[in-house]
C-alpha cells in the first residue's frame, strides 16, 4: 500500500468510526435533523450530512454537478429558503418537499469578488475598476443574507476576505490538512451556536492548494473537512438537544 492510500484509509476508517455511533443517536430523535447547505456547488458537504443520516439539502443558482443527487439539490435562488417561516420547494428529480424551518445552514457566498486574492484585480494603475467594485458590493450584501438566515445553528464560509469588502471578522478559521486532506487552504467561517472545528488528524505533507490549482478546484470542498464537519456538528446539536439548550 503506498503512503498516500495508508494515510487516506487511516481516514476513512476514523470517519466510518465516529459517524457509526451518530447514526444511531440520530436514529432516536423524533424526527431528522434538517439541514440547508447554500451555494456548495461540489455537493459534497450535503452529502455528508445525509450519510449521517440528516436531512440535508443543497440548493444553488448554478446547475446541478454530475454525480450530485437530484432528490436532494435544489435548483434556484436560495434566498427564499434562508427566510423565517415554511418552506415549499421541489428537488430536481420532481418531488415536492415541505419543511417548517432548519436546524442548521451551511452558507458558501460566492468568493469571487470578496476574497483577498481578488484584491489585485480591484485597483490596476491606482485606477478603480467600477464593474468589479460594484460586484463586490452585490457580493457582500448576498454574503449578509446568509449570515442573516433564520436558523438557530449557522455557518457561513467564504476565504479570507478582502479588506475593501468589509465583511465582519470572522469567529475562527479552518486548514483542510487539519483533517488529513493533503492541501493547506485558510478558510474562515462565520458562527451562530456552532464551536469552531477541532482538528482530528493533520495531514503530514501538507501542500498550498491555492499556489498549485485553478480557481475552479481551490474552491472545492475537501471531503474530508466535509465529514468530520458533520460529524463534530451533529454532536454538538445532538449535545444540545440532550440538555435542553435546543428542541426539535
Amino acid at each position: 500500500m503506498t503512503k498516500r492510500k495508508c494515510i487516506s484509509q487511516c481516514i476513512s476508517d476514523l470517519i466510518e468510526d465516529r459517524a457509526h455511533g451518530l447514526r444511531a443517536r440520530l436514529r432516536d430523535l423524533p424526527r431528522p435533523l434538517r439541514v440547508l447547505i447554500a451555494c456548495e456547488e461540489s455537493g459534497i458537504e450535503c452529502a455528508a450530512y445525509r450519510r449521517l443520516g440528516c436531512e440535508a439539502y443543497h440548493c444553488d443558482i448554478l446547475p446541478r454537478q454530475r454525480g450530485i443527487d437530484k432528490g436532494c439539490f435544489i435548483s434556484g435562488d436560495v434566498i427564499p429558503l434562508l427566510r423565517p417561516g415554511f418552506h415549499r420547494f421541489v428537488t430536481v428529480d420532481g418531488r415536492p418537499h415541505y419543511v417548517p424551518g432548519w436546524d442548521l445552514i451551511v452558507a458558501h457566498p460566492p468568493c469571487t469578488y470578496l476574497c483577498r486574492l481578488s484584491g489585485v484585480h480591484m485597483l490596476r494603475g491606482g485606477v478603480l475598476n467600477e464593474s468589479r467594485f460594484r460586484k463586490m458590493v452585490e457580493a457582500r450584501l448576498f454574503f449578509q443574507r446568509c449570515l442573516d438566515a433564520d436558523s438557530y445553528y449557522l455557518c457561513v464560509e467564504n476565504p479570507v476576505p478582502l479588506e475593501m469588502a468589509c465583511l465582519p471578522p470572522p469567529d475562527t478559521y479552518v486548514e483542510p490538512c487539519w483533517f488529513g486532506d493533503r492541501f493547506t487552504k485558510k478558510t474562515c467561517y462565520w458562527l451562530k451556536h456552532l464551536p469552531p472545528l477541532t482538528p482530528e488528524i493533520v495531514h503530514p505533507f501538507p501542500k498550498s492548494l491555492v499556489a498549485s490549482s485553478r480557481g475552479k478546484y481551490r474552491s472545492k470542498t475537501s471531503a474530508y473537512l466535509a465529514a468530520f464537519q458533520s460529524i463534530q456538528w451533529t454532536e454538538v446539536i445532538l449535545s444540545d438537544i440532550q440538555r435542553n439548550i435546543y428542541q426539535l
